[in-house]
């Protein structure tokens, strides 16, 4: 009965969390599931509530802090989520079609971009392996070392 008790607590925890979006709910659920699990394996309830103590201490102080810097960002205007685009920045493209300083195309991974060169002097031939630097809404902007 138990465990029912700390699985449906870590539920309710991990759910509310969608309205704080700061992660200790979901850390809080998480340490509880965990606790629902020991209590599943016969653990008396004071050991329950040791495991929920360090379980919960630990995501909090060690694994929180992580995860935000992963899901987060610093920029000018303050912290603000990453996007997938930001995985981009920095990842090797192959130019698909002539790329100048308005146009072109780059495949990066498996996916075709529209794309400008960094440099405006550059014109980057097919086939040409090249960096995305930035993401400018839809369009990819590539650099290639001379």
């Amino acid at each position: 009965m138990a465990a029912l008790v700390w699985l449906i607590a870590g539920v309710l925890l991990v759910a509310a969390e969608a309205t704080s979006g700061e992660l200790v709910l979901l850390m809080l659920g998480l340490a509880a599931m965990g606790t629902a699990g020991a209590a599943a394996l016969g653990a008396p309830l004071w050991l329950d509530a040791v495991i929920f103590a360090a379980l919960s201490g630990g995501l909090v102080f060690l694994a929180r802090p992580v995860v935000k810097r992963r899901l987060l960002r610093e920029t000018s205007e303050g912290i603000e989520p990453r996007t997938n685009v930001d995985a981009l920045i920095g990842k090797p493209a192959t130019v698909e079609a002539t790329v100048d300083a308005h146009d072109g195309r780059v495949r990066i991974g498996g996916d075709v971009w529209s794309a400008r060169s960094f440099d405006e002097t550059q014109v980057l031939d097919v086939g040409r392996t090249v960096m995305v630097m930035e993401i400018s809404g839809a369009v990819a902007v590539v650099w290639a070392e001379p």
